[in-house]
């Protein structure tokens, strides 16, 4: 597979589900000491990452747990926010600077803080209360934030399958790098249909529109340069459907929660339109070892996978490479 290093990838995924142990000690310690509301900050990527586990939450539980964009949670703060808040920041590299302000902030107010990240003696990982570290470069999130969402709600009665999806997540490495395999040829044909394709329409919802705003943000227009627009399968009938046109290139992310029927419709309508429509459903990939329901909260981690490989062979004909940046980390701001 193309610029795909298959043991790199599944020691990455199993190093972040090898701390459940230690994501399930912490969860109880937490509540033990009084935690009642819970805050998913980040920043880009990782702050879109935080969404389906705020919807985990909002769906099954009564406790608050919300998301926030790191740098604006700064500036505007949380009613929340105090002694009894957990906070829960994510960072690939451990040096993403709204972030650091934020944990400034929140300890200020007496919260506890927690990171995931790759690097144990990066700024976040030495300045928060908690670190919980996997390899270099591990992502995404998701496996750490369904553990520990997860197991907040388990503990409190409001997740009676939280065993069973944390068990089966040993099983995950070795499904992804199935999905993988399974995308490849796929995306091999999309980006070589779509190599002068330069503006693309995205729709996903429910959990997976985290996904959709996350592709379209940081991965299209931040590592492409390429024009997007992307709306919530929600909202897909308010707006944004006017700029469709019969050569418009769209993007239907669909997964397997109860939202799925919003996306149907959205993709049932779009396909009138446009000539140039690509579903990409996790309801088309092997998972093996694991159950039906649980294939739902784990979609996004599929999707992620899918179209990482997408992402390589657009880089491949397009000869722009993924780490090329104008702006980003590049000037100051």
């Amino acid at each position: 597979m193309l610029g795909f290093e298959e043991n790199e990838f599944r020691t990455q995924l199993a190093s972040a589900v090898a701390l459940r142990p230690r994501i399930e000690q912490l969860v109880d310690e937490l509540l033990a000491g009084g935690v009642d509301n819970v805050l998913l900050v980040g920043a880009g990527g990782t702050y879109a990452q935080m969404w389906p586990y705020e919807q985990l939450a909002r769906e099954r539980s009564t406790l608050p747990v919300r998301s926030a964009i790191a740098a604006e949670l700064v500036v505007a703060g949380d009613a929340l926010l105090g002694e009894r808040t957990a906070v829960v920041f994510t960072s690939v590299t451990g040096t993403t600077e709204d972030v650091l302000r934020a944990i400034e902030y929140v300890q200020a107010a007496g919260a506890t803080t927690i990171a995931f990240t790759g690097y144990p003696e990066s700024p976040i990982a030495t300045a928060v209360d908690h670190v919980l570290v996997s390899e270099p470069k591990t992502w995404p999130f998701d496996m750490q934030l369904l553990l520990f969402v997860g197991r907040l709600l388990d503990r409190r009665g409001e997740f009676a399958g939280y065993a069973s999806l944390a068990d089966e997540l040993a099983n995950l490495p070795e499904a992804m790098v199935g999905v993988a395999r399974q995308a490849e040829p796929m995306a091999e044909a999309f980006a070589e249909a779509h190599r002068d394709t330069d503006y693309y329409f995205l729709i996903g919802g429910g959990p997976i529109w985290a996904f959709t705003y996350l592709y379209s943000m940081c991965i299209l227009e931040e590592m492409q340069w390429l024009r997007t627009t992307r709306v919530h399968s929600a909202e897909f009938f308010h707006g944004s459907l006017e700029l469709l046109e019969k050569d418009t290139a769209v993007l239907v992310f669909q997964g397997e929660d109860r939202t799925r029927p919003l996306t149907d419709r959205a993709e049932n309508f779009v396909k009138r339109i446009s000539e140039d429509v690509t579903v990409f459903d996790t309801r088309n990939y092997v998972l093996e070892g694991f159950s039906p329901e649980n294939r739902a909260l784990i979609a996004p981690i599929v999707l992620d996978t899918v179209m990482g490989r997408v992402s390589k062979h657009l880089e491949r004909v397009r000869d722009h490479s993924l780490d090329l940046r104008r702006y980003y980390r590049v000037l100051q701001y």
